[in-house]
Protein backbone atom coordinates (compact mmCIF):
# COMPACT_ATOMS: atom_id res chain seq x y z
CA UNK A 1 0.00 0.00 0.00
CA UNK A 2 1.51 3.31 -1.06
CA UNK A 3 2.67 5.51 1.86
CA UNK A 4 2.45 3.01 4.49
CA UNK A 5 5.19 0.87 6.23
CA UNK A 6 4.15 -2.55 8.10
CA UNK A 7 6.58 -2.90 10.82
CA UNK A 8 6.60 -7.08 10.71
CA UNK A 9 9.68 -7.75 12.93
CA UNK A 10 9.45 -10.71 14.89
CA UNK A 11 10.01 -8.96 17.78
CA UNK A 12 7.10 -5.97 17.10
CA UNK A 13 4.36 -8.83 16.12
CA UNK A 14 5.02 -11.10 19.43
CA UNK A 15 4.54 -8.62 21.38
CA UNK A 16 1.72 -7.01 19.84
CA UNK A 17 0.00 -10.14 19.86
CA UNK A 18 0.46 -10.06 23.96
CA UNK A 19 -1.26 -6.35 24.13
CA UNK A 20 -4.12 -7.80 21.52
CA UNK A 21 -5.37 -10.32 24.45
CA UNK A 22 -7.79 -9.14 26.73
CA UNK A 23 -6.52 -10.93 29.51
CA UNK A 24 -3.25 -9.10 29.51
CA UNK A 25 -3.37 -6.46 32.52
CA UNK A 26 -2.83 -3.20 33.01
CA UNK A 27 0.60 -3.12 34.07
CA UNK A 28 1.80 -5.41 31.29
CA UNK A 29 0.25 -4.03 27.85
CA UNK A 30 1.38 -0.38 29.37
CA UNK A 31 5.20 -1.95 29.77
CA UNK A 32 4.60 -3.32 26.49
CA UNK A 33 3.31 -0.21 24.55
CA UNK A 34 6.53 1.33 25.82
CA UNK A 35 8.46 -1.76 24.83
CA UNK A 36 7.02 -1.67 20.97
CA UNK A 37 7.06 2.06 20.83
CA UNK A 38 11.06 2.07 21.20
CA UNK A 39 10.95 -0.57 18.01
CA UNK A 40 8.75 1.13 15.85
CA UNK A 41 10.60 4.19 16.72
CA UNK A 42 13.85 2.92 15.02
CA UNK A 43 12.12 1.82 11.92
CA UNK A 44 10.31 5.22 11.71
CA UNK A 45 14.07 7.57 12.08
CA UNK A 46 15.80 4.53 9.60
CA UNK A 47 16.11 7.58 6.51
CA UNK A 48 17.18 10.27 8.84
CA UNK A 49 20.05 12.51 7.49
CA UNK A 50 23.26 11.40 8.31
CA UNK A 51 26.59 14.24 8.49
CA UNK A 52 29.67 13.86 10.24
CA UNK A 53 31.90 15.33 13.00
CA UNK A 54 35.47 14.64 14.26
CA UNK A 55 35.77 12.99 17.48
CA UNK A 56 39.15 11.04 18.91
CA UNK A 57 38.67 7.68 19.97
CA UNK A 58 40.99 6.22 22.41
CA UNK A 59 42.69 5.34 19.30
CA UNK A 60 42.69 8.03 17.23
CA UNK A 61 40.62 10.91 15.39
CA UNK A 62 37.97 9.79 12.96
CA UNK A 63 35.01 11.71 11.21
CA UNK A 64 32.31 9.93 13.14
CA UNK A 65 28.27 9.74 11.94
CA UNK A 66 25.76 11.97 13.52
CA UNK A 67 22.25 13.17 13.14
CA UNK A 68 21.99 16.15 10.72
CA UNK A 69 19.86 19.31 11.75
CA UNK A 70 17.85 20.29 14.88
CA UNK A 71 16.62 17.66 17.42
CA UNK A 72 13.50 15.63 16.26
CA UNK A 73 9.59 16.72 17.22
CA UNK A 74 7.59 13.55 18.90
CA UNK A 75 3.94 14.83 18.27
CA UNK A 76 1.94 12.72 20.69
CA UNK A 77 -1.94 12.94 20.12
CA UNK A 78 -3.50 12.74 23.67
CA UNK A 79 -4.12 10.65 25.80
CA UNK A 80 -2.87 7.04 24.42
CA UNK A 81 -0.05 8.75 22.58
CA UNK A 82 1.83 9.27 25.74
CA UNK A 83 1.95 5.27 25.68
CA UNK A 84 4.14 5.54 22.67
CA UNK A 85 5.60 8.48 23.73
CA UNK A 86 7.70 7.27 26.64
CA UNK A 87 9.66 4.16 24.40
CA UNK A 88 10.61 6.78 21.66
CA UNK A 89 12.32 8.76 24.32
CA UNK A 90 13.94 5.80 25.74
CA UNK A 91 15.52 5.97 22.38
CA UNK A 92 15.65 9.39 21.54
CA UNK A 93 16.10 11.82 24.60
CA UNK A 94 16.49 14.61 23.17
CA UNK A 95 13.93 14.64 21.08
CA UNK A 96 11.66 17.73 21.29
CA UNK A 97 7.97 17.12 22.32
CA UNK A 98 4.49 18.55 20.98
CA UNK A 99 1.20 17.37 22.82
CA UNK A 100 -2.22 18.05 20.80
CA UNK A 101 -5.56 17.12 22.77
CA UNK A 102 -8.09 15.28 20.67
CA UNK A 103 -11.01 13.64 21.93
CA UNK A 104 -13.56 11.64 19.41
CA UNK A 105 -17.13 12.37 19.48
CA UNK A 106 -18.76 9.11 19.91
CA UNK A 107 -21.72 10.62 17.85
CA UNK A 108 -20.23 11.59 14.63
CA UNK A 109 -17.06 10.26 15.68
CA UNK A 110 -14.78 13.23 14.55
CA UNK A 111 -11.92 14.96 16.64
CA UNK A 112 -12.70 18.16 18.58
CA UNK A 113 -9.29 19.88 19.86
CA UNK A 114 -9.07 21.03 23.58
CA UNK A 115 -5.06 21.24 23.92
CA UNK A 116 -2.25 22.34 22.05
CA UNK A 117 1.48 23.06 23.00
CA UNK A 118 4.50 22.44 20.47
CA UNK A 119 8.05 23.66 19.69
CA UNK A 120 8.94 26.38 17.83
CA UNK A 121 10.69 26.24 14.68
CA UNK A 122 9.00 23.49 13.74
CA UNK A 123 9.74 23.84 10.13
CA UNK A 124 13.49 23.12 10.66
CA UNK A 125 12.31 19.90 12.47
CA UNK A 126 11.41 16.21 11.51
CA UNK A 127 7.98 15.52 13.32
CA UNK A 128 6.63 11.81 14.12
CA UNK A 129 3.24 12.45 15.19
CA UNK A 130 2.07 9.43 17.25
CA UNK A 131 -1.24 7.93 18.19
CA UNK A 132 -1.67 4.05 18.87
CA UNK A 133 -4.65 3.60 16.56
CA UNK A 134 -5.64 4.90 13.09
CA UNK A 135 -9.25 4.04 13.03
CA UNK A 136 -11.85 6.70 11.27
CA UNK A 137 -8.23 8.59 11.16
CA UNK A 138 -10.35 11.93 12.29
CA UNK A 139 -8.11 12.57 15.06
CA UNK A 140 -4.33 11.44 13.22
CA UNK A 141 -5.84 14.42 10.14
CA UNK A 142 -6.97 17.13 12.73
CA UNK A 143 -3.88 16.47 14.70
CA UNK A 144 -1.32 16.68 11.64
CA UNK A 145 -3.71 19.66 10.14
CA UNK A 146 -2.48 21.74 13.47
CA UNK A 147 0.83 20.45 13.00
CA UNK A 148 1.55 21.67 9.65
CA UNK A 149 -0.29 25.20 10.84
CA UNK A 150 2.02 25.68 13.34
CA UNK A 151 5.11 25.35 10.15
CA UNK A 152 5.67 21.65 10.04
CA UNK A 153 6.66 20.78 6.82
CA UNK A 154 8.23 17.10 7.19
CA UNK A 155 6.03 14.92 9.04
CA UNK A 156 5.69 11.12 9.87
CA UNK A 157 3.27 9.68 11.67
CA UNK A 158 3.17 6.26 14.26
CA UNK A 159 0.40 3.81 14.81
CA UNK A 160 0.59 0.83 16.19
CA UNK A 161 -2.96 -0.66 15.00
CA UNK A 162 -4.17 0.55 11.19
CA UNK A 163 -7.53 -0.16 9.75
CA UNK A 164 -8.08 0.12 6.19
CA UNK A 165 -10.62 2.86 6.57
CA UNK A 166 -8.72 5.05 8.35
CA UNK A 167 -5.42 4.72 6.14
CA UNK A 168 -7.52 5.27 3.03
CA UNK A 169 -8.90 8.63 4.72
CA UNK A 170 -5.86 9.71 5.96
CA UNK A 171 -4.21 9.33 2.53
CA UNK A 172 -7.10 11.73 1.02
CA UNK A 173 -6.51 14.23 3.32
CA UNK A 174 -2.73 14.14 3.68
CA UNK A 175 -0.91 12.10 0.37
CA UNK A 176 2.64 13.29 1.71
CA UNK A 177 3.31 12.01 5.25
CA UNK A 178 4.07 8.68 5.83
CA UNK A 179 2.20 5.99 8.00
CA UNK A 180 3.83 3.52 10.24
CA UNK A 181 2.52 1.02 11.59
CA UNK A 182 2.75 -2.56 13.05
CA UNK A 183 0.21 -4.18 11.79
CA UNK A 184 -3.28 -3.52 9.51
CA UNK A 185 -6.13 -5.00 10.17
CA UNK A 186 -9.26 -6.15 8.89
CA UNK A 187 -12.26 -2.68 9.33
CA UNK A 188 -13.73 -0.88 11.36
CA UNK A 189 -17.10 -1.55 13.49
CA UNK A 190 -20.24 0.28 13.77
CA UNK A 191 -18.39 2.20 16.49
CA UNK A 192 -15.70 3.20 14.83
CA UNK A 193 -13.02 0.27 16.47
CA UNK A 194 -10.89 -1.50 14.47
CA UNK A 195 -11.28 -5.15 14.43
CA UNK A 196 -10.07 -7.33 15.34
CA UNK A 197 -7.75 -4.66 17.18
CA UNK A 198 -6.90 -4.42 21.05
CA UNK A 199 -9.91 -2.75 22.32
CA UNK A 200 -9.71 1.11 23.42
CA UNK A 201 -5.50 1.54 24.00
CA UNK A 202 -5.79 4.69 26.40
CA UNK A 203 -8.62 2.81 28.36
CA UNK A 204 -5.99 -0.13 28.55
CA UNK A 205 -3.00 1.48 28.83
CA UNK A 206 -4.44 3.80 32.00
CA UNK A 207 -7.26 1.19 33.16
CA UNK A 208 -9.86 3.66 32.95
CA UNK A 209 -12.33 0.88 31.68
Amino acid sequence: MEGVTIVDHPLVQHKLSIMRDKNTSTGSFRRLLREISLLLCYEVTRDLELTTKTIETPMQEMEAPTLKGKKLVFASILRAGNGLLEGMLDLVPSARVAHVGLYRDHETLEAIEYYYKAPTDLSDRVVIAVDPMLATANSATAAIEKLQQSGAKDIRFLCLLAAPEGIENFRKALPDVPIFTAALDSHLNEKGYIIPGLGDAGDRMYGTK
